[in-house]
C-alpha cells in the first residue's frame, strides 16, 4: 500500500500504532484514542510485589464480599477501593526510601484484587444450595467449583477482548472500569506522568485515600462494638398489632449495608426496598388477615397462620413468592439482552477465527495470552471437571458440553452487559437461573431425576455462574488497562493468579462462616423440633451415613459421635440435618448459619445467620423441576408480580430481590441510596458551570470521597462480621460471650429494655451523617484536590 493511498484516519492510526501494518479502524472513536501510557513506552508492570499485594487484597475483599452476598445476595465492585489502597501503600513506601509503583503496577494490583469479589458472588449464590438440597457443604466440592469456574470465565473472556473492549470503545462504556482508570491516572507517579502523553486535560489531582481507610476503621469498630460487645441491638424493629396485625418494619443497622446502598445509588436501592415493603407491609398482613380463620396448618406452613409471627409467615409463604419473582425477573432481563448476546457471540466467534488478530498487529497494548494457552487451559479445566467425583460430573460428557455452551454464552453476555450497565447491575443471578432451568429440563428429558443429579445440576450452575461473574469483572479490568495503556497479557496473568488464590481461600471461609453460626437444637428440649423429628433411620441406611461430632462451643459439652442424616421435606422445602444415634433416633437438629432460623445457642449466646436468598432460589429451581414438589401456586404469584412490574416500566429483578430479602436488610440499603441521592444533587450543582456530560458526572461521583468511604464501610463492617463469627465459634471464648450477653441483657438499655428499638438508632444515625458529610467533602478532604475538572479528561 503506497503512502498516497492511506486515508487520513489510517495515517493517524499508523502514527499512533506504527507496528500495525494496514490497520483500518472501523470505530471512529479509535482514530483519536490515545492510552495514558503509549504503546511504545516501557514501564514496570507485572512485578512480584504488586502481584502479591493484589492477590492478598483480593482475598480480603473477596471475604467481605462473601459475607455480603450471604447476607443480601449483593456485592459491589472492589476495583476502585483496591486501586486506592494500592496507590496509598506504594506512596507510603516511597516516603521511606522504597520505590513507588508505576500506574501499570497499580493496575496489576487492582486487576488481581478484583477477582475475589466475583468469585465470592458465585460461591454465595450457588454453593449453599448444596446444603439446602440435603448434601454436605464439602471443602473439596466448594473449592473445585470456585477454581474451575473462576479460571474458566477468565480464559473464555480473553478471545472476546478485541471485539468488546477495543472495537466497541466509545460504545460500551464499562463504567466501573472507566472510573477506575480515572482513579489510577489521578494517582499516577512522577515516573508514569513522564511517560504519559502530554495532552490537554491530563489529570493533575492526587487520589484521596483518607476516606476509604477512615470508613474501614469506622465500619470495623462499629461492627465489633455492636456484635462483639453487644453495645446496642443490631436490628431494631416494630411489629404492628390490632387492625394491621402481621405488619412489621425493621432495620439491620449494619455499616456494610449502608455502604452498599450508597454505592448502588438511589434508584436501585429504592426499588429494592419497595419489594421489602410489599412483603412485610402488604403480603404478610394479607396472609395473616385471610389465614387467621383457618384452624389447621395451610401447606407449605406447618402450623396455624393465626399462631405465626411475621417472620414465620415469610418463611412459610412469602419466600416462595419472592423466589418466583426473582426467577422471572432474571429470565426477563436475560431475554432483553438477546440482541446483545447475539452481537457479542458474533464478535467472539470472529475473534476466535483470527479475524481481529489478522487486522490488528501485536503491539504491547494489544498482546493477549496465546490462543494455544487459552484453548489448552479450557480443555484442561474441562478434563478436571469430569475427573473429580465431588462435582457429580465424572465422565459426564453431557455435563461438560453444557458447561462449555452455557459458559461461553453467558461469559459473552456478562462481558457485554457489564460494558453497558456496569457490574453492579449485571444480572448474573438471572443467567444462573436460566442455566439451571435449561440444565434441569435437559436432565428431565434424559431421565436424570434422582437426588444425586441435584449436585450435578448445581455444579454446572455454580461453575457457569462464577465464570460469567469473572468474565464481567475481567472485562472491567481490561477496559481499565486499555485506557491507561497496560499490556493485556500481563493483566490476564494477574487475574488468573488472583482468581486461583481467592478460590482456594474463600471456600474454607464459606465453610467456617456456616460452622460458626450452626446451632445444635436438642430434640428433647424443643416440642416443635421433636414433632418434626418423629422418625427413625433404618439400620441399612444408618450404616451409610457419615460420622460427625458437635462443633464449636457446644462440642465441649457433648463430645459424643453421631451420624449425619438429611431429612427431605415432602412439600419441597429445605432439607433438615439431624444428628442421630446408633439406633437411628434423632438427638439434635443441626440448624446451619446459612438459611437457619435459631439465632441463639442453648446457653443464650447469639450467632450470625445468613439468609443466602439466591442460593435458596437455586435449590428451589432444581427441586421444583426434578421432583415436582414446589408450591407452584406461590411461585407463580411471584412470577405475576414480576410481569406486572415489567409492564409498569419498573426493573423487576431488583424489586424481586427486595421481596425475597428481609425488610431489615433492604431498609439500610435504601437509607444509603437516599444519602447518595442528596450527595449527587449537591455534586450536580457544584459542577453545573463545567457543562459536564452525564458520563463525566458519574465518573466524578464514582471516585468521590463518599463512594470511597462507603467502600470502607463495606470492607470494615464485613471483615468485622467474619472475624466475630470465627471467634464466636471458639469454645475458649464461650464463657466470655455468655458474660457479655448476660450483661447486655440486664444492664444495657441500648440492647435490652423499653427503648431497645430506639436508642440503637443513635450510632447508626451518626455513621450515616458522617457518610453524607464525606460525600459533600465537608470532612475527609485529605489526599489532594483537582486543580480544575476538564471534561476532556473523561472522554474516550
Amino acid at each position: 500500500m503506497s503512502s498516497e493511498s492511506i486515508s487520513a484516519n489510517e495515517a493517524a492510526a499508523a502514527q499512533e500504532f506504527p507496528d500495525r501494518v494496514g490497520f483500518k479502524p472501523d470505530n471512529p472513536f479509535l482514530v483519536n484514542f490515545k492510552p495514558y501510557i503509549p504503546a511504545g513506552a516501557r514501564l514496570r508492570e507485572l512485578t512480584p510485589i504488586p502481584l502479591i499485594m493484589g492477590t492478598l487484597l483480593g482475598i480480603v475483599f473477596g471475604a467481605s464480599s462473601l459475607y455480603l452476598v450471604l447476607k443480601t445476595g449483593l456485592t459491589v465492585s472492589a476495583s476502585i477501593p483496591v486501586a486506592v489502597i494500592s496507590i496509598t501503600l506504594f506512596r507510603a513506601l516511597s516516603k521511606v526510601g522504597l520505590r513507588n509503583a508505576t500506574i501499570l503496577e497499580n493496575n496489576i494490583v487492582q486487576t488481581a484484587g478484583s477477582a475475589g469479589e466475583s468469585i465470592a458472588f458465585g460461591l454465595g449464590v450457588t454453593m449453599p444450595a448444596i446444603m439446602i438440597l440435603g448434601f454436605d457443604l464439602e471443602f473439596t466440592r466448594v473449592m473445585l467449583v470456585a477454581v474451575l469456574g473462576g479460571l474458566l470465565g477468565i480464559l473464555m473472556m480473553i478471545p472476546l477482548r478485541r471485539a468488546l473492549i477495543v472495537q466497541q470503545h466509545g460504545e460500551l462504556k464499562y463504567p466501573e472500569g472507566t472510573a477506575c482508570a480515572e482513579v489510577l491516572k489521578a494517582g499516577a507517579s512522577d515516573e508514569s506522568r513522564a511517560a504519559a502523553h502530554a495532552q490537554a486535560g491530563a489529570p493533575v489531582s492526587e487520589v484521596r485515600a483518607l476516606p476509604i481507610f477512615t470508613g474501614l476503621g469506622i465500619g470495623f469498630i462499629y461492627k465489633v462494638a455492636m456484635d462483639g460487645f453487644k453495645a446496642w441491638k443490631d436490628t431494631p424493629e416494630k411489629v404492628f398489632g390490632g387492625a394491621f396485625s402481621g405488619g412489621s418494619i425493621a432495620a439491620e443497622i449494619n455499616p456494610a449495608l449502608l455502604g452498599v446502598g450508597y454505592i448502588i445509588g438511589p434508584r436501585i436501592a429504592s426499588i429494592m426496598c419497595a419489594g421489602g415493603v410489599l412483603a412485610y407491609l402488604v403480603l404478610i398482613p394479607a396472609i395473616k388477615f385471610f389465614g387467621s380463620g383457618i384452624a389447621g396448618a395451610l401447606p407449605p406452613g406447618t402450623k396455624a397462620i393465626a399462631q405465626m409471627s411475621p417472620n414465620e409467615i415469610r418463611g412459610a409463604y412469602v419466600l416462595y413468592i419472592g423466589a418466583g419473582a426473582v426467577a422471572a425477573g432474571g429470565i426477563i432481563s436475560l431475554f432483553r439482552s438477546l440482541p446483545t448476546i447475539w452481537s457479542g457471540l458474533k464478535g467472539g466467534l470472529a475473534d476466535l477465527r483470527g479475524g481481529q488478530a489478522a487486522r490488528v498487529g501485536f503491539v504491547r497494548t494489544d498482546e493477549d495470552l496465546s490462543m494455544k494457552f487459552v484453548l489448552g487451559g479450557i480443555f484442561a479445566l474441562l478434563a478436571l471437571i469430569m475427573l473429580f467425583p465431588q462435582l457429580g460430573l465424572k465422565w459426564n460428557i453431557l455435563g461438560a458440553i453444557l458447561i462449555v455452551v452455557f459458559g461461553f454464552l453467558f461469559v459473552t453476555v456478562s462481558s457485554r452487559l457489564t460494558g453497558e450497565i456496569g457490574s453492579s447491575s449485571n444480572p448474573i443471578s438471572g443467567m444462573t437461573v436460566a442455566t439451571l432451568l435449561l440444565t434441569c429440563l435437559i436432565f428431565l428429558i434424559v431421565g436424570w431425576t434422582g437426588p444425586t443429579y441435584y449436585v450435578t445440576a448445581l455444579s454446572i450452575g455454580g461453575i457457569v455462574c462464577i465464570a460469567a461473574s469473572n468474565g464481567g469483572t475481567t472485562s472491567q479490568d481490561l477496559k481499565t488497562g486499555f485506557l491507561v495503556g497496560s499490556t493485556p497479557k500481563h493483566q490476564q496473568t494477574a487475574i488468573l493468579v488472583g482468581a486461583l488464590a481467592s478460590a482456594i481461600v474463600l471456600g474454607p471461609i464459606l465453610l467456617k462462616l456456616n460452622e460458626a453460626g450452626t446451632v445444635y437444637v436438642a430434640v428433647a428440649s424443643d416440642p416443635s423440633v421433636a414433632a418434626a423429628a418423629n422418625f427413625r433411620v433404618d439400620s441399612f441406611e444408618l450404616s451409610t451415613l457419615k460420622m460427625e461430632q458437635l462443633r464449636g462451643p457446644q462440642g465441649t459439652k457433648d463430645q459424643g459421635t453421631y451420624r449425619a442424616y438429611y431429612k427431605s421435606d415432602s412439600q419441597g422445602g429445605n432439607a433438615v440435618k439431624y444428628l442421630v444415634n446408633d439406633q437411628g433416633v434423632p438427638v439434635y437438629m443441626a440448624d446451619p448459619a446459612i438459611n437457619g432460623t435459631h439465632k441463639a445457642r442453648p446457653d443464650g449466646t447469639t450467632v450470625t445467620k445468613f439468609d443466602a436468598p439466591k442460593a435458596v432460589l437455586m435449590s428451589y429451581i432444581i427441586k421444583g423441576i426434578l421432583n415436582h414438589k414446589l408450591p407452584w401456586t406461590l411461585v407463580l404469584l411471584g412470577v405475576m408480580i414480576a410481569i406486572v412490574l415489567e409492564m409498569s416500566g419498573i426493573p423487576s429483578l431488583a424489586f424481586a430481590v427486595g421481596v425475597y430479602l428481609p425488610l431489615a436488610s433492604s431498609s439500610p440499603i435504601f437509607i444509603g441510596g437516599m444519602i447518595r441521592w442528596l450527595v449527587d444533587k449537591y455534586l450536580r450543582n457544584k459542577f453545573a458551570r463545567h457543562k459536564m456530560t452525564e458520563e463525566q458526572l458519574v465518573a466524578e461521583g464514582d471516585k468521590s470521597a463518599g463512594v470511597l468511604m462507603a467502600s470502607g464501610y463495606i470492607a470494615g463492617g464485613a471483615l468485622a462480621g467474619i472475624i466475630y463469627a470465627f471467634l464466636n465459634s471458639l469454645p475458649s471464648l464461650s464463657s466470655f460471650n455468655e458474660r457479655i450477653e448476660l450483661w447486655a441483657g440486664t444492664s444495657n438499655p441500648f440492647f435490652k429494655g423499653p427503648s431497645e428499638n430506639i436508642l440503637p438508632l443513635i450510632p447508626f444515625v451518626i455513621i450515616t451523617i458522617l457518610l453524607y458529610l464525606a460525600g459533600r467533602e465537608v470532612i475527609l478532604r485529605g489526599g489532594g484536590r483537582a486543580k480544575e475538572v476538564q471534561p476532556s479528561s473523561f472522554g474516550p
